[in-house]
């Protein structure tokens, strides 16, 4: 039998209690970056914000670097949640338009991670500048380029232009549409629908080939998009569980 509480209730373990208080201080540092920015967010800030002494927040990190990692090890794997959750409810979003487009609403909804992969100093500081930082543009050309492989192989995608020109194009795109929005007046502005709507047809203008995707060869490309996801996140699972 399960220990009781006094209140008759399961008693949480302590690696119940202690993932608890890292998700606890994680959201805490997550909402203080985004407020101040990593520069100006201190652990004094966190422990404070996240309601535990600064020591506690030693027992899961040693530096201030590693709770950001941690943290965005978190993000990371709640923008994959979401994407494959789309390609689960609807294949067509393994085409190059509906992935771009679920990309993107799901970047959206996540803005440490938009401001990762835009290399956003105002949010990031320092760490703009990293090898974590760099690592994880890396990696997101890397799963452009892993996508790209699948869908030629399919023939998903427009096979005109090699796979370094695609994953320019791509790439250019993506970042493109996030960095002009502070340039331009707000009138000019699309909402997140809208921009991701913007975004996708983009994309599917520039690399997708015409007629619609087959039935058969998109079955395909959703199956392997969805196993490349799971890998990613699987790694991404432990990686955090041995973080905090």
């Amino acid at each position: 039998m399960l220990p009781q509480s006094q209140e008759g209730t399961p008693a949480r373990s302590e690696t119940d209690r202690r993932q608890e208080r890292a998700e606890r201080i994680l959201d805490a540092a997550a909402t203080l970056i985004l407020r101040w920015g990593y520069n100006k967010t201190t652990i004094e800030d966190i422990a404070r914000q996240a309601g535990v002494a600064k020591g506690t927040i030693y027992l899961h990190w040693k530096t201030r670097e590693d709770l950001f990692a941690a943290l965005m090890l978190r993000e990371k794997l709640a923008l994959g949640a979401a994407i494959r959750q789309a390609l689960t409810a609807d294949p067509a979003a393994a085409t190059l338009r509906g992935l771009l487009k679920e990309s993107a609403r799901a970047l959206l909804q996540r803005p440490l991670m938009k401001a990762v992969l835009l290399r956003d100093t105002a949010v990031l500081g320092k760490l703009a500048q990293t090898e974590h930082s760099k690592a994880a543009y890396a990696e997101q050309v890397a799963g452009f380029t892993a996508y790209l492989e699948v869908l030629r192989a399919q023939g998903l995608v427009r096979r005109d232009l090699s796979l370094p020109a695609q994953v320019y194009v791509l790439s250019a795109v993506f970042a493109g549409f996030f960095l002009v929005a502070p340039f331009l007046p707000d009138a000019f502005v699309p909402d997140d629908e809208a921009l991701a709507d913007l975004l996708a047809e983009t994309i599917h203008r520039a690399l997708e080939p015409e007629p619609a995707a087959p039935t058969a060869e998109l079955q395909t490309a959703a199956h392997l998009l969805l196993e490349y996801l799971n890998r990613s996140m699987t790694e991404a699972q432990a990686q955090l569980q041995q973080a905090v």
